[in-house]
């Protein structure tokens, strides 16, 4: 398969190049009004002139938005037959990729994708009488509008935010200056390397949470280098864990219908009815289209129907801060259950033969395993050479055991 679990990603070089080109001419064939945008890596402006290019040489139309947040693509491709995105999301910057999108902002589905990869093995060319044209286009203004007139956020907020030089730096610092924020801004310029590494995890944003105590604001949002995902401190400095901003979310929206993926917390049971999904925002989606109120998973990836089906940090963002605004956010945190959740990740070249070998039919699904105190989740991931393994326990010494057993399972070669 060529594309992953969330479109197709690889390191930078000339194969990348030339899958762009025809990937640009199945869409020119197929999808023949196309919205293409990058995020900020130094390799992203090429990427999209093989896209537009592949477009074009079939007759296509090509609208060329530049450096755009991820989301910002996917809203607008509800004016095209298409969006395309050049962005390698959260990984490192030597790598890059494509992801494409339905008018509706959901991603490609599986059946989508496969057409795509079978269009590839035979492209077909238009003369030079027939080929496309190339425009340019705002795909920042019309999602921008469509988030202010979604929040309400009380003036006065003091907002650090930290858009890890990425393509949210383009929207997200003017998004919440224009609803009403004082944004205190970090790495938020669109510079084509990364200040800190780009996944928001914990581990690489201590001085955010810093940050928040230094300058007295009520919170902090984070992306990571597409802004599709969006992570968040409370008023305290303290990070919030995915599974923890699930549930404030349903809990704000008053979502009744969850999704979310197989490697979320037990929690956001206690206040939903839920479905979930293998590990993916893609996966997440496609169930949101015929179910459920609103949808995330906890590595930041959070899903607003009434805005589109594609992840949006922006909005989420914005969300947050109309929350933060409004309450003790760490107050209202302290007050949520919490279940004991571990995740570790070690790289294994061979990762999806590995997790084939426990039984899963698709490896970037996993193999979950519950029992009576919690459950495990090994998987590989769809994006890096990793095997990512979640454990869950209702406490402390529970999870621990869930995650023993996991790598129990691994060392042996075998599921219970």
């Amino acid at each position: 398969m060529l594309f992953g679990s969330s479109g197709i990603r690889q390191r930078f070089g000339r194969d990348l190049v030339d899958t762009a080109l025809a990937v640009g001419a199945v869409i020119g064939e197929h999808f023949p009004d196309c919205i293409v945008g990058t995020d900020t890596r130094t390799t992203s402006p090429l990427l999209a002139r093989a896209i537009i290019a592949g477009i074009l040489e079939t007759g296509g139309q090509a609208r060329f938005a530049g450096i755009a947040p991820t989301p910002s693509i996917a809203y607008s491709a509800r004016t095209a037959k298409a969006g395309c995105m050049i962005t390698a999301s959260h990984n490192p910057e030597e790598y890059n990729g494509i992801k494409l999108f339905n008018p509706d902002g959901s991603s490609f589905l599986k059946a989508q994708q496969l057409v795509v990869e079978d269009q590839l093995k035979e492209l077909h060319w238009a003369d030079w009488r027939h080929q496309g044209e190339e425009s340019v286009f705002d795909a920042l203004t019309p999602h921008k509008m469509a988030i202010l007139d979604a929040v309400s956020i009380d003036p006065g907020l003091s907002v650090v935010i930290d858009c890890g030089n990425g393509a949210g730096s383009l929207l997200t610092p003017s998004l919440l200056e224009a609803a009403g924020t004082h944004p205190v801004c970090l790495t938020s310029n669109p510079f084509g390397y990364f200040g800190r590494p780009s996944e928001p995890l914990k581990e690489y944003l201590g001085y955010v949470g810093e940050m928040v105590k230094k300058t007295g604001a009520g919170c902090a949002v984070v992306h990571d280098g597409d802004a599709d995902r969006m992570m968040a401190f409370d008023n305290r400095g303290r990070y919030i864990d995915g599974d923890h901003l699930l549930m404030l979310f349903a809990e704000h929206l008053g979502a009744k219908k969850v999704v979310t993926t197989s490697d979320a917390s037990m929690l956001i049971e206690d206040v939903a009815e839920v479905r979930r999904t293998p590990v993916g925002d893609a996966y997440v989606s496609e169930e949101l289209r015929s179910w459920g109120d609103f949808g995330g998973e906890p590595s930041g990836a959070w899903i607003f129907p009434q805005i589109s089906y594609c992840p949006d940090g922006p909005f989420a963002a914005a969300l947050f801060c109309e929350i933060a605004s409004g309450c003790d956010v760490a107050e209202r945190l302290d007050a949520m259950p919490s279940y004991t959740l571990l995740r570790e990740s070690f790289h294994d070249e061979k990762a999806r033969e590995t997790v084939a070998s426990l039984g899963a039919a698709t490896p970037t699904d996993g193999v979950r395993i519950a029992q009576e105190n919690g459950w495990y989740l090994i998987r590989a991931s769809g994006t890096e050479p990793k095997i990512r393994i979640t454990a869950e326990g209702t406490t402390p010494d529970a999870a621990k055991e869930m995650m023993r057993a996991a790598k129990a399972c691994l060392a042996q070669g075998k599921t219970p």
